[in-house]
C-alpha cells in the first residue's frame, strides 16, 4: 500500500513550494485523466506525484547518479543535465519509496522526453505534467482538450509543441524527442 501522506510530507520537505504545488496539481490532473480513460487512478496519482522527485537536484549530482546507474541515453544529456531528472527521479523513487511497479517507474522516467514503448500510464503522466492547471503556455488549453479526446493525438501535439518551442528558444533538441514524435506521427497517420 502506497503511503501518499508520507510521500507528500517528504516531497514538501525536499522541493521548493512552487515545484511541490506543481507535483500535487500534476497528480490530480493525472488521476482525472486516468478516470476518464478508465485506468488505475492510484497508479496515475502516484507516478505523477513523484514525477519531479529529482527536479531540484544539481546538474553535477544528476550526472553522477545517471553515470553510476547507467541512466545516460545520449550525449545531449551531458550538455543538458536537467533532462536527467526524469530517469534519475524514477531510480530514486524506487530507492526512497520502494516503488517497484515497472509501469510507475517508466511513467516517471518518460515524463520529459517520452518513449517508443509508452504505456497508457506513461502517456497520462506525460500529459498531466503539461496540462495541470498551473501551466499557462499558449498551447496548454488546446492540449487539455485533445488529452480528453485521445492520448496518442495529445502526445503528438505535445511533442510537436515541445520541438517548436526548442527551435524558437534556440536550444538543443534531444534526439529522442524527434524519434518519439515520428513514432506518434506514424501511429496517427496509420489509424
Amino acid at each position: 500500500m502506497l503511503d501518499y501522506a508520507f510521500m507528500k510530507e517528504d516531497l514538501n520537505q525536499r522541493m521548493n513550494s512552487k515545484l511541490y504545488v506543481h507535483s500535487i496539481s500534476t497528480a490530480q490532473a493525472a488521476a482525472e485523466l486516468a478516470a476518464h480513460y478508465k485506468f488505475d487512478e492510484g497508479k496515475a496519482y502516484c507516478a505523477a506525484l513523484l514525477h519531479d522527485y529529482a527536479k531540484g537536484i544539481e546538474n553535477e549530482d544528476l550526472l553522477q547518479v545517471a553515470w553510476e546507474n547507467d541512466l545516460l541515453s545520449n550525449a545531449v544529456e551531458k550538455e543538458m543535465p536537467q533532462l536527467l531528472h526524469a530517469p534519475v527521479g524514477a531510480y530514486l523513487a524506487q530507492l526512497h519509496y520502494n516503488i517497484n511497479d515497472p509501469e510507475i517507474l517508466q511513467a516517471i522516467s518518460y515524463h520529459t522526453l517520452g518513449g517508443l514503448d509508452m504505456s497508457t500510464l506513461s502517456k497520462i503522466v506525460y500529459l498531466a505534467d503539461k496540462i495541470e492547471p498551473g501551466r499557462r503556455h499558449p498551447e496548454t488549453r488546446q492540449l487539455r482538450e485533445i488529452s480528453y479526446k485521445g492520448l496518442d493525438e495529445a502526445m503528438l501535439y505535445s511533442l510537436e509543441s515541445t520541438i517548436i518551442n526548442c527551435i524558437v528558444q534556440k536550444t538543443i533538441i534531444h534526439p529522442r524527442s524527434i524519434i518519439v514524435y515520428n513514432h506518434f506521427f506514424r501511429m496517427i497517420q496509420n489509424k
